[in-house]
């Protein structure tokens, strides 16, 4: 199967490199032109725009920043639309709001594609070792179609239901995930304020019901105080978590955790700090 990938950062250049590394081929597209370098270098053909990378490929993957860049990539003027042949099909794997999702769904289908929304969870190093979490929407003969390529990349790739149902799937993540990271800074901090060592709690709390992938992974560099690189965007949470409060406003569901966590995430990044441990911080 001849792939495509649009997004070539953080997350998208590990998902790329395990792609060509299974043996397929890969076209690869991203805005900034110089990281497609170890792509390339690993067997990559570089493609002069999102049309470009449609054009080589069966089944075109993205993972970009949010809604407005997914459009962009889709529908702009060298957007991947623009190549669009019968029954191509489109991954993607960005977080963004579930009503966009689905509408480009619908826009893609009138051209005779199709999308599965397809966010992802586990980070960049479930990126590299090919463990993502993946929950998908759209339609079930589009998800069978791309599993065999997408399970190079995930341990879990599950589908929630029609187009934009993947993509609330994510949000329900990111409600966890967001307010979990807050709640372990103030735990380290309670720690450290009453003279325990806050590096053993991680340790300390493994196994209990307190445990989380969070508090091994974020717990343990805010004890250490190991900042850089970040592991995170306050932005990049901040975006989630508002799409988050969008669907549930629309809903009518009570997310007093999420509204308080996205408290924070203003205050981060009106600071325009890259990381989401900056409260830590500022509390030395």
């Amino acid at each position: 199967m001849k792939l495509g990938f649009i997004g070539i950062g953080l997350m998208g250049k590990p998902m790329a490199l395990r792609l060509l590394a299974a043996g397929h081929e890969v076209a690869v597209w991203n805005r900034s032109a110089e990281k497609l370098k170890e792509a390339v270098e690993k067997g990559a053909q570089a493609a002069d725009s999102p049309a470009g990378v449609a054009r080589a490929a069966d089944v075109v993957m993205m993972c970009v920043t949010d809604q407005k860049a997914a459009e962009q990539v889709l529908f702009g003027p060298d957007g991947v639309v623009h190549s669009a042949k019968p029954q191509k099909l489109v991954v993607d794997f960005s977080s963004i709001a579930p009503a966009s999702a689905r509408r480009f769904a619908a826009r893609l289908e009138a051209k005779g594609m199709g999308l599965v929304d397809a966010p992802v969870s586990g980070g960049v190093a479930g990126a590299e070792q090919g463990t993502l979490a993946i929950m998908a929407g759209g339609r079930p003969e589009h998800i069978e179609r791309v599993r065999p390529v997408v399970m190079h990349l995930a341990a879990r790739f599950t589908r929630m239901g029609d187009s934009g149902a993947g993509q609330v799937a994510k949000l329900c993540n990111q409600a966890i995930v967001g307010s979990l990271v807050a709640v372990i800074a103030e735990a380290i901090r309670l720690a450290e304020a009453a003279g325990v060592d806050s590096k053993m709690l991680p340790e300390a709390l493994k196994g209990g019901f307190a445990d989380s992938l969070p508090l091994q992974i974020f717990g343990a560099r805010m004890a250490a105080r190991r900042f850089d690189p970040p592991l995170a965007a306050a932005a990049t949470m901040l975006k989630d978590l508002q799409n988050a409060a969008a669907v549930a406003d629309e809903k009518q569901v009570w997310m007093p955790m999420v509204e308080r966590a996205l408290e924070l995430y203003r205050a981060l990044d009106q600071a325009r700090e890259p990381s989401v441990m900056v409260e830590m911080r500022r509390a030395q």
